[in-house]
């Protein structure tokens, strides 16, 4: 697969997995007691860590080619 194709399938699969994963937290968020500092801490972790299941994605979409 040329590069441009494997960069805008990672692209559209990014887009993707961000759609699932607000609804994800949304849908968490949910379930755990009503507080600010709870908000901060859930949405922040949840906020920052949506790019580690990504790496994969992202190093195979900036793989040389073949």
């Amino acid at each position: 697969m040329p590069p441009r194709a494997r960069r805008f399938v990672a692209a559209i699969g990014v887009v993707v997995f961000l759609i699932f994963w607000v609804w994800g937290l949304i849908a968490l968020r949910g379930l755990l007691p009503a507080s600010a500092w709870i908000d901060f801490l859930f949405f922040g972790v949840g906020g920052t860590a949506w790019g580690l299941p990504l790496i994969p994605l992202l190093k195979w979409a900036e793989r040389p080619p073949s």
